[in-house]
């Protein structure tokens, strides 16, 4: 198995300079809006991405463009934008076998699709499988969704084309072992039914019936997405899952469902990067660690000089900046206030 240790970034997008390392396990990524946690995720999957399939002859440049998917293909739109600097963008991305990828971009308009590819380093000699969930669901919308990909410019990066062609993996040969089996019985009773799919269309099969997806909850799709990558064996020991803001168009009754699956993959060795603004997601995961586990919470913020920085943790309590609980707090003081009030003017 193989994880990543270690993410710096020079001048990139929201970017002045950061370094960041990470747990084998689970990494939380929180931080207000502008921060910069989906580009770290982007930025560690596009890594991942170029040591598997047709990917592994494009480059990280080339993959970063089409997952970022800048205006008109131009990768330099990616460093930071500063007045009175010019300088580019540098990316290195470390695994715990020692290897190190480097990137970079010129400030310099460079059409991705016309940029070179680098030859193939001891980077991508050993593939690290992974997924990126973003936070539109894609099920609903996979009807000639890939035809269209394949044929056409569309203004989609191509995280919903990647999760969509493994979305539509079949199933692995041979029974799931105990472990992936459990994880799919709680998606199920969650769900209320497994997924199958006739054709490019998905469906939720129950005791009721095959209901389409265009009919099904937003939030429950996700769930869907979830089982399906474990049970056609994308998620498995050695993977890595990127998981964009899970708490979107989710009922809060059933994050701690989502918190328990997350959980149990980093403990069948799957590395999990999450990024949440939702104070009820972090909660359930604060109350549902168990010792054994691995979480390494990364909490953004803007600076004085409005470059972001990152400090990390491996307890909820010791988050700082945690913006979410100081935001819930404040709801409390001010409801208990307001209560006070009431019961003096009784």
């Amino acid at each position: 198995m193989s994880q990543i240790t270690q993410l710096k970034l020079e001048n990139f997008t929201a970017f002045e300079a950061i370094d960041v390392k990470f747990s084998p396990g689970l990494n939380v990524l929180i931080g207000a809006n502008g921060t910069g946690k989906t580009h770290l995720l982007k930025v560690l999957y596009a890594a991942c991405a170029i040591t598997v399939g047709e990917d592994r002859e494009r480059g990280f440049e080339r993959k970063l463009a089409g997952v970022f998917h800048p205006f008109q293909s131009d990768i330099s739109r990616l460093v930071r934008r500063q007045p009175g600097r010019s300088g580019g963008a540098a990316l290195a991305v470390w695994r715990d076998d020692g290897t190190m990828l480097l990137g970079g971009i010129t400030p310099q308009r460079v059409d991705s699709r016309q940029a070179s590819t680098p030859q193939v380093s001891a980077w991508t000699e050993t593939p690290l499988e992974s997924a990126y969930i973003p936070v539109k669901e894609m099920l609903a919308h996979a009807p000639g969704f890939l035809s269209t990909a394949a044929r056409r410019e569309i203004a989609f990066e191509e995280v919903y084309v990647d999760i969509l062609r493994q979305a539509f993996l079949p199933k692995l040969k041979g029974d799931l072992d105990p472990d992936r089996q459990r994880l799919l019985d709680l998606l199920q009773k969650a769900l209320g039914g497994k997924v199958i799919s006739k054709g490019e269309h998905f469906f939720l099969k129950s005791r009721r019936g095959e209901l389409e997806f265009t009919l099904l909850a937003e939030g429950m799709r996700k769930l869907a997405l979830l089982w399906l990558l474990i049970q056609n064996g994308t998620l498995r020991p050695g993977s890595v899952l990127f998981w964009d803001e899970p708490e979107a168009n989710l009922n809060p009754a059933l994050m701690g469902d989502v918190i328990e699956v997350v959980l149990a993959l980093q403990r069948l060795g799957v590395q999990v990067f999450m990024s949440t603004h939702n104070y009820v997601m972090l909660k359930e995961l604060d109350l549902r660690t168990q010792p054994q586990d691995q979480i390494r919470y990364l909490s953004l913020f803007r600076g004085a000089d409005d470059s972001v920085a990152c400090h990390s943790s491996e307890h909820y309590a010791s988050i700082d900046p945690n913006a979410m609980a100081a935001t819930f707090d404040s709801l409390y003081a001010r409801d208990m206030a307001r209560a006070l009030q009431a019961v003096g003017r009784a």
